[in-house]
């Protein structure tokens, strides 16, 4: 019997996580001669939470990898791509497409939105967060949160919306880069004196970690941020307040005063790392007060899901729809120019931009043909850099009418 409740890799892939509803309908279709009807589906969302004016596509290399082998065509946007819900016309865009035999993906709905929802919202966090802190690093510290099971997840999915370091172990190691974190309170604690445990920690760490003290855990910020300084010296890096909001007071005055104080002393070269209920909302504020760093936890990790659902749109080469959504093939076009997408019939011509007059380009491209690969799988160090490429052509709220990119 299983210790943890997760679902193994053979487990997601035989269809085991699916609905029921999608087994009841493969068995219904497949005694009624239905199943091999070739259906063309895409993925869609009508909104963002929070009203996002983008998301970032994030978790595309799992959805493949679950596809991979079946007897089906994809086609995606790039992961990282920034995406808005909605053309500026109001159609729905397609991240990702699947085309064969309804009978070859029918179960596997379930767990390709699940690979594509969840990390597209923390990426999108995570973009929204980098964004906000205006090239300073931040730090993905959330894993906690969540169920261990999905750790690598959620660090990978920050990782690609831009944060700087993951503090998950297992996957900065497949990310190959080094986790990062500073010290808990439990170190300080144990040893019964702030100085005694930041001493330690210099001792027996290789060089290659920053000594990061955090200097919150018995007495006023200034008084342990200074003591940090001394005790440590030239090898301080920063130090780190995590103060509870109960303690907390104007956490942007608290930074300003360990900063003077810091700097009055020569001690120019220690920069203050802040955490603790941080978002897109106040980073700002903390980084004009003086904050040069900023570790984001449960603000990543609880991101809000993207409501992507999958939709048949063309059965046996004919157009078709629910309601609420639009059928057919489509292609998706982006404006290099002024950012502006335009979705368009798979068959019509690329136009040039409504909004400037530029050109316009595909931005679907083919991944999977009859189940086979034709490019390498998205490489998350590539889909980052895709992300904080795109980052300058975007802002956190809607842009207003008229208003350049």
């Amino acid at each position: 019997m299983a210790r943890f409740h997760v679902a193994s890799e053979e487990e997601i892939l035989s269809g085991a996580t699916t609905d029921i509803y999608f087994q009841r309908t493969e068995e219904v279709l497949r005694r009624h001669g239905r199943g091999d009807r070739h259906a063309y589906a895409e993925v869609t969302t009508g909104s963002l939470p929070e009203a996002w004016p983008w998301a970032a596509l994030c978790g595309l290399d799992e959805a493949l990898a679950l596809l991979e082998g079946r007897a089906v065509d994809v086609e995606a946007l790039p992961e990282g791509t920034l995406f808005p819900a909605r053309d500026r016309n109001g159609v729905r865009l397609p991240v990702l497409t699947v085309s064969g035999p309804y009978g070859a993906y029918c179960v596997y709905e379930t767990p390709l939105l699940g690979f594509l929802c969840q990390a597209t919202g923390v990426a999108t966090r995570s973009a929204r967060v980098t964004l906000a802190a205006g090239g300073l690093p931040v730090l993905s510290f959330g894993i906690r949160r969540m169920h261990p099971a999905i750790a690598p997840v959620l660090d990978r999915a920050a990782w690609v919306g831009g944060c700087t370091g993951v503090s998950c172990v297992l996957c900065a190691e497949r990310l190959g880069i080094e986790a990062t974190g500073t010290m808990p309170h439990a170190l300080m604690i144990l040893f019964s004196d702030q100085a005694t445990a930041w001493r330690a920690y210099h001792e027996d760490l290789p060089p290659s970690v920053p000594r990061i003290a955090l200097v919150d855990t018995y007495c006023d910020e200034k008084g342990e941020a200074l003591l940090a300084a001394e005790t440590l010296g030239e090898a301080l890096a920063g130090v780190r307040l995590d103060t509870p909001a109960s303690r907390r007071g104007r956490f942007t005055d608290i930074i300003r005063e360990v900063r003077w104080e810091l700097d009055l002393r020569g001690f120019h070269q220690v920069r203050i790392y802040v955490s603790g209920a941080l978002d897109e909302e106040n980073i700002p504020e903390l980084r004009a007060a003086g904050a040069e760093g900023f570790g984001v936890g449960t603000h990543l990790s609880n991101a809000p899901v993207v409501d992507f659902a999958l939709d048949v749109v063309e059965v046996d080469g004919k157009p078709v729809a629910k309601r609420g959504k639009f059928g057919g093939r489509k292609q998706v076009y982006r404006c290099e120019g002024c950012f502006s997408f335009l979705c368009r019939p798979r068959e019509a011509p690329a136009v040039a931009c409504p909004d400037c007059g530029g050109a316009m380009e595909p931005q679907l491209q083919r991944f999977l043909e009859g189940g086979r690969r034709l490019q390498p799988p998205p490489e998350a160090h590539q889909s980052r850099q895709r992300v904080l490429a795109q980052l300058p052509r975007v802002s956190l709220t809607p842009r207003q009418a008229g208003e350049s990119r």
